[in-house]
């Protein structure tokens, strides 16, 4: 058994592996940046579910998912995630398509401590004064992009309070981590399913149509969907929660690289000032966790 207190090679491994993949997604979803965003995530959740589905087979864990299919409480607390989470994939899809993965990289950045304020909110955790000033950093930054814009920053704002709201609700799911994302993509699965299938029929999708290359993508979908996921949860469970809290910076720091880089986004104006503000708030709020939560182990997530 993994000692609680110590990180493990494997787990490092699997963590990293984890935030890589999704730090490198941009890429993949620029390449499907012709097909409707809501086409992407029915995809994203058709497909993963033969791979979640065999990950829990080789678990032996299928009847933990049977009960919760049984259970009109875990149902509907899987219909709120699943909603919350496939809100979230569809902003995300839409953000690196449409040339704004500069505003996703900082809603991913803003979302643990968003996710600080939400502890404070609903339970009862008690921010102590350095995580407060982190939050305020977040804050003026936010502040700054809606006064430049003339309102606030749409993409930001919808991916740090979905993430946030389902990191919120699945801490409340009483599953495990690989259960609980089979549930949701299986709640989703109809809609997926019929959605596709009207597509298909009416000759408005992608899918089969629009060559081999856009429908192997589409076909990936569930693997850069299921796999980091599923390589993140073996990987938190053996790691301290100061280590998957610094890990946990990898994703968007390259989704940052990515859109200034190799999308070519321009980061001028009021983002070259939010951008080091939140990164002062990110170096505070980590450093308050190293010295006060040093020995913890973690089960934290982003996306």
């Amino acid at each position: 058994m993994t000692n609680e207190n110590i990180d493990s090679r494997s787990g490092l491994a699997f963590a990293v592996s984890a935030y890589l993949l999704w730090g490198i997604l941009p890429i993949y979803m620029k390449l499907l940046a012709h097909v409707p965003p809501a086409e992407v995530v029915a995809h994203r959740v058709a497909w993963s579910v033969p791979i979640a589905a065999a990950v829990l087979i080789s678990l032996g864990r299928v009847s933990d998912l049977v009960q919760a299919l049984r259970s009109p409480t875990m149902l509907s607390m899987g219909l709120l995630t699943a909603a919350l989470i496939s809100f979230n994939w569809t902003v995300y899809v839409w953000a690196i398509a449409n040339d704004h993965a500069l505003d996703a990289a900082l809603g991913y950045y803003i979302n643990p401590l968003f996710s600080v304020a939400l502890g404070a909110i609903f339970l009862k955790e008690r921010p102590n004064l350095i995580q407060l000033v982190a939050i305020g950093f977040a804050v003026i930054a936010v502040v700054i992009l809606t006064v430049s814009a003339g309102s606030l920053p749409v993409v930001t704002v919808a991916l740090f309070v979905s993430w946030g709201m389902y990191a919120l609700a699945k801490k409340r799911l009483p599953i495990g981590p690989n259960q609980g994302f089979l549930l949701e993509v299986l709640v989703l699965l109809p809609f997926a399913l019929g959605y596709i299938f009207y597509l298909i029929l009416t000759g408005a999708g992608s899918f089969l149509v629009e060559g081999p290359v856009t429908t192997l993508l589409l076909l990936g979908c569930g693997a850069v969907t299921a796999v980091p996921l599923l390589l993140y949860s073996n990987g938190a469970k053996r790691l301290r929660l100061t280590t998957i809290a610094i890990l946990q910076y990898i994703a968007p720091t390259m989704i940052f690289l990515c859109a200034v880089f190799i999308f070519k986004e321009p980061f001028t104006g009021p983002k070259v000032i939010a951008f080091p503000l939140i990164w002062i708030a990110l170096v505070v709020y980590t450093a308050s966790l190293i010295s006060s939560l040093g020995g913890t182990k973690s089960g934290s997530k982003i996306h």
